[in-house]
């Protein structure tokens, strides 16, 4: 998303829940024998459907499946894909795609132009139900519209011929290529989405894999697209474990080629005398993790009492006691190495006085008569992960307030948490292109379908129009960092950390390499004989 993370703690739950009983859902079906195979551990997509997909498991296996028009390339910038070139307006409002001719669904039907205006269609069409269309669509002329029920089209598409497509958006804007790069973007083949309702567990796609087999809570097989127009797969199959066990055991036995490290291993890993120190790689994420605040609802329509929140927890130590400096602590929110990043940016530091005297001076006056306060996080039976732990510890020594925990499953949680919050919630996001609008805008623009806090600020959207306006580069990014401070100044959520990512490459895996979005786009992966 943007993509929603899901964060450590899904790792952390996984490991502990299938300690025990992992044998539970083992493989029924002969798995592809092949020297090019490749075995990763996952769990289940959510959806396979690129309209509908918002979260990074469902993302990790839809890039491998699908493509759009454009992609990002090694430096994260959008580079040529189905559109082998494109041309824009004098005005920067009105592009211009020639797509190539030798782009192919799964099952040879060739891919026009016209499939792409079908494709967002559909996504912008309300009965779809997308929650990410108006976000990476909604620039051009006639989405909203159409998004609205109050359009049959998307009248800044149009379909100039078979291989030559005309897009219109509503004004310049420096990142509406990189909004591309997101699976909503993605073509889909109308008949394959026309043959039933959950036509996206038989995906027609144009990627380079095709999904083989599916077997839930067991196991998902991709096969080498021989069709693919661009660098064909390196090895015949991917094969993903479905919930198969603890990451870490099955790298131990051989059974996976790949594995994150959670927190629990962090000491086994980056033992240099171990076993396991030659095979660690650590990667930069564009990523952010924070506590979102319900800003419509008491208490934290006060910003005395977000700014007590956010000042009652000491970063450094979270970050070194509970994640052994695995992560970096965020006092800002967007994250080293994103454009705008800034490094004197002003947040706000852990003070315990000053935060009891921010809640001394709020509406409430003092924490006794503060309403009932619970944080919703993403889980399963009753287990909060230990940073949840420690920082709910910190508010209850440093503040004297008792924070609840309630727990959505994880497709509720992603997909519907706006609706679903509670007064705080437990959020991680990544980056989808490195461009400060993907996380100031799409997650505290007013209205905008990813600020789940409903967080309103007429002068944050006025400096974050003008940012994205703004033909000078320098001069937007400025802008952005002017909003940056307020949003933090204002405690428009409480910034946690920063990630990176910890993972196991057996040394005859080559190529497996995370962009800082955290995807691996597996047909660059080969097997090289040891």
């Amino acid at each position: 998303m943007k993509r929603i993370a899901i964060i450590f703690l899904l790792i952390a739950l996984v490991s502990t829940l299938f300690t025990v009983g992992c044998q539970l859902f083992q493989a029924t079906s002969p798995i592809p024998t092949s020297k090019e195979t490749v075995n990763l551990y996952n769990i289940d997509p959510y959806t396979l459907d690129p309209a509908l997909s918002g979260d990074m498991t469902s993302h990790n296996y839809i890039m491998q499946l699908f493509s759009g028009l454009v992609h990002l390339d090694d430096n994260l910038e959008p580079a040529p894909d189905i559109a082998e070139r494109w041309q824009v307006s004098d005005d920067g409002r009105t592009y211009t795609f020639y797509l190539r001719h030798d782009v192919q669904f799964h099952d040879g039907r060739e891919v026009k132009a016209e499939d792409f205006k079908y494709s967002w269609q559909r996504a912008c069409d309300p009965k779809t139900g997308s929650r990410t269309a108006a976000t990476y669509l909604g620039d051009i002329i006639g989405a909203k519209e159409m998004l609205a029920g109050k359009a049959q089209e998307i009248s800044g598409v149009k379909v100039i011929d078979d291989f030559t497509l005309q897009v219109t958006i509503d004004a310049p804007k420096s990142y509406f290529l990189s909004k591309l790069t997101y699976p909503t973007a993605f073509v889909v083949d109308k008949a394959n989405v026309q043959s039933g309702e959950e036509w996206w567990r038989h995906p027609n796609g144009t990627g380079p894999f095709k999904l083989r087999q599916w077997q839930e809570n067991s196991l998902l097989v991709l096969e080498k697209n021989e069709l693919y127009y661009e660098e064909m797969a390196k090895v015949d199959f991917v094969v993903f474990h479905l919930w198969a066990g603890v990451p870490m055991n099955l790298y131990e036995t051989g059974e996976i080629d790949v594995a994150s490290v959670s927190l629990a291993y962090i000491d086994k890993v980056t033992d240099e005398a171990g076993p396991f120190y030659q095979d660690l790689k650590i990667t930069p994420e564009l990523s952010f993790y924070y506590i979102g605040f319900n800003t419509t609802e008491p208490p934290f329509d006060d910003a005395n009492i977000r700014r007590a929140f956010s000042q009652a927890i000491d970063k450094d130590k979270l970050v070194s006691l509970v994640f052994r400096d695995m992560v970096q602590p965020a006092y800002g929110i967007l994250p080293p190495g994103m454009p705008g990043y800034n490094e004197s940016l002003s947040g706000l530091d852990f003070n315990i006085d000053k935060a009891r005297e921010l809640i001394a001076n709020s509406k409430y006056g003092d924490v006794s008569k503060l309403p009932p306060i619970t944080i919703t996080t993403m889980g399963w039976g009753g287990l909060v992960s230990s940073e949840l732990e420690a920082i709910i510890h910190e508010w209850r020594q440093n503040l004297g307030v008792e924070v609840k925990v309630r727990q959505l499953e994880p497709e509720r949680f992603l997909y519907h948490l706006k609706e679903e919050k509670d007064e705080m919630f437990y959020m991680g996001w990544v980056a989808d292109y490195p461009h400060p609008q993907d996380f100031l805008e799409v997650l505290f623009r007013s209205g905008a379908d990813n600020n789940h806090g409903e967080y309103s600020n007429p002068e944050v959207d006025a400096l974050l129009e003008k940012a994205g306006l703004e033909q000078d580069r320098e001069v937007s990014l400025t802008l952005y960092q002017q909003a940056e401070q307020k949003l933090v100044t204002d405690a428009a959520c409480l910034p946690l950390w920063f990630g990176q990512n910890y993972i196991l490459v057996k040394p005859y895996v080559k190529g497996y390499d995370p962009d800082p979005s955290g995807i691996v786009m597996l047909n660059k992966v080969s097997i090289e004989p040891p």
